[in-house]
């Protein structure tokens, strides 16, 4: 995970209490509950996107003739990939 759980919860507090500010909504549900569902969906992209990291990374060290990490090379195979990988989990 890129962000920790605690800037995850940071991040939907600022969403909510923005929401909040707006008069145009009217929320049936109370805040704290979208802010709990904002910060689950995010920590779920997270997730996703380092599983995606992982195995994009798992897939090109496994050429035969791996580039190192970080050439230009590597990035090509590593970002098509890494949108395999998110094209295959739904993302």
């Amino acid at each position: 995970m890129k962000i920790s759980r605690e800037k995850v919860n940071h991040i939907s507090s600022l969403v909510v209490k923005e929401l909040a500010s707006r008069e145009e909504f009217d929320y049936k549900i109370e805040l704290n509950r979208v802010r709990l569902e904002i910060a689950r969906v995010m920590l779920e992209e997270l997730k996703m996107d380092e599983l995606c990291d992982q195995e994009a990374r798992k897939t090109v060290s496994s050429y035969a003739n791996s580039p190192r990490e970080g050439s230009p090379e590597w990035d090509v195979l590593y970002h098509k990939h890494y949108e395999e990988q998110l094209t295959k989990h739904g993302m």
